[in-house]
């Protein structure tokens, strides 16, 4: 068996899962021990095409061996094996978590038979997304794990799901309005959408259509990943959701978008001419999500906001275009997803201990509930970047990246980001304060509801691995800086998918330090 092959499981696998637990509607507990051992089988999978991407380099598979300018191409390089890796542990973890909760506060209205398959159903959106190879089905990825999207988020059918819902379901539908008409526009132009053809044409295109193009993708993809201003919609919409639920958007569906981006900015669009757009756009989102984060009173909205600002501190290494701030972001994105998702499922332990997430109604949860106080402040500090977490490095990572930009639109955005993580902390020490510290009211001492074991073992599983990318820092961030290296070349990506020779027409590569260079190694100036 061919090892390429591998690259069609981790959208196969969850698909077929879906189905099966579909089949077996009447039968809740067989279907969470398939789609256990499913999303078990794809995190498995992605640790074999990390080890054989290490080896040999970027991985083409070939749907039904169609040419890739006709068929359907799924590729995997460095970085699409850390994304299969990270989300799907997350996955898992959250899937086992959800297993002891109660999807939704009313029972009797869930539908609860379609949670296992709907949750397959977005798995494999996600990983189509990761893994597509030609801008059509990189939309249908976006479509899949949207539609699953939807139905999560409506579970238990209460106003205030449904109502955040709607929010969602317009917004992510203008998304992919623009998406749409984006793919038509570009084969309009190119004559295809396959995403190593696209690198070799889009190339010889006149910059004003080139920009065009740009920027029309990078408002479809900044609506999903939540890039100021296109982020208005996600403070609303998570927070009603059940904590499982909240946890996997929160920590992969903005970091689909802004895998996106990545492969926007160095495959198809290298160097281009809107840098100082993301930078700005970079800054704006720290400062607005995080203002918005100190300001809030509920545990689920303030978490929401930092999202939003930490999606910042991605896109700041985005546009620098650098190796270094490109594998800084990477590493960080890994990190991201890992503990922003934790935090989610620990916010959902304080709320089924504390029977809410008002942060002025909690109190006492340092002594009432020990355990999760600790579930929630070792993710709490990482994401606030006290060290020697996977958050300081990364953010380390990033500012060392902006140094060596040495623009003044890198050391503004050093010092947005430093300020950022001050107040990161700030509105962290705010939710201790007020959840841990604060007298308990008489409701809470009252409310002596067990802490499910499988629920603070997910967690603490989640924790371990946000460890492991502490401890293993330094291999990590090698790994990325190679990742990163790969997609600012291009040419690996496009030998791998058409052949050397059409690797060769390419026009343009990034050095490390971020100059656009022509099939001389000279530097064009734009």
């Amino acid at each position: 068996m061919s090892i390429e092959l591998l690259l069609a499981l981790p959208v196969m696998l969850p698909l077929a899962g879906a189905a099966f637990t579909l089949l077996l509607r009447h039968y809740t507990k067989l279907q969470l021990w398939v789609a256990i051992l499913t999303l078990a089988s794809i995190f498995v999978v992605a640790m074999v095409l990390g080890y054989y991407v290490t080896l040999e380099g970027v991985m083409v598979l070939q749907i039904g061996n169609w040419t890739p300018q006709l068929g359907i191409v799924l590729v995997a390089d460095r970085l699409t094996a850390l994304m299969l890796l990270v989300s799907s542990f997350v996955t898992l973890a959250v899937l086992i978590y959800s297993s002891a909760q109660t999807v939704s506060e009313n029972i009797e209205r869930t539908p609860v038979a379609i949670y296992h398959p709907t949750y397959l159903a977005l798995t494999a959106g996600v990983s189509m997304a990761f893994l597509a190879g030609d801008l059509f089905n990189l939309y249908v990825g976006f479509e899949v794990l949207l539609a699953a999207s939807y139905v999560l988020l409506t579970l238990g059918g209460s106003a205030s799901r449904v109502r955040a819902a709607t929010t969602y379901v317009i917004v992510s539908l203008l998304s992919s309005i623009i998406f749409l008409a984006a793919v038509a526009c570009v084969y309009a132009a190119v004559g295809t959408v396959n995403l190593a053809e696209m690198a070799v044409r889009l190339d010889g295109l006149e910059p004003g259509i080139r920009m065009v193009l740009e920027l029309m993708l990078l408002v479809a993809f900044g609506i999903k990943a939540a890039i100021f201003p296109l982020s208005a919609w996600l403070p609303d919409s998570y927070p009603t959701a059940p904590a499982p639920v909240t946890a996997v958007f929160a920590g992969l569906l903005t970091k689909v978008g802004i895998y996106a981006i990545l492969r926007l900015e160095t495959l198809l669009f290298p160097a281009s001419q809107i840098q100082n757009l993301l930078l700005a756009a970079a800054a704006l989102s720290l400062l607005i999500g995080i203002f918005g984060a100190v300001a809030q009173t509920d545990l689920k909205r303030v978490l929401s906001f930092t999202l939003v600002s930490h999606m910042g501190y991605m896109l700041f290494g985005i546009g620098m275009s650098t190796q270094l701030g490109m594998g800084a972001t990477i590493y960080y994105v890994a990190h991201h997803i890992t503990v922003q998702s934790t935090l989610f499922l620990a916010a959902g332990l304080i709320e089924h201990r504390g029977g809410t997430t008002n942060l002025i109604k909690l109190g006492g949860l340092q002594k009432l509930a020990p355990v999760i106080a600790v579930l929630f402040f070792i993710p709490a500090m990482n994401l606030a970047g006290i060290p020697p977490f996977s958050g300081f490095i990364g953010k380390v990572g990033l500012i060392e990246a902006g140094i060596q930009y040495d623009r003044t639109s890198g050391w503004i955005l050093i010092a947005i980001s430093v300020l950022t993580s001050l107040l990161t902390l700030y509105a962290i020490a705010k939710i201790w304060n007020r959840a841990f510290w604060q007298e308990p009211s008489d409701e809470i001492i009252e409310r002596d509801v067990p802490l499910p074991n499988v629920m603070g073992g997910a967690t603490a599983a989640m924790i371990a691995f946000s460890l492991v990318l502490t401890i293993l820092a330094g291999p990590i961030m090698t790994y990325a800086d190679e990742a990163a290296s790969s997609v600012l070349e291009r040419v690996p990506y496009v030998s791998a998918v058409l052949g050397d020779e059409a690797a060769g027409q390419l026009e343009y590569r990034i050095d490390d330090a971020g100059h656009r260079l022509d099939g001389n190694g000279q530097e064009v100036d734009e």
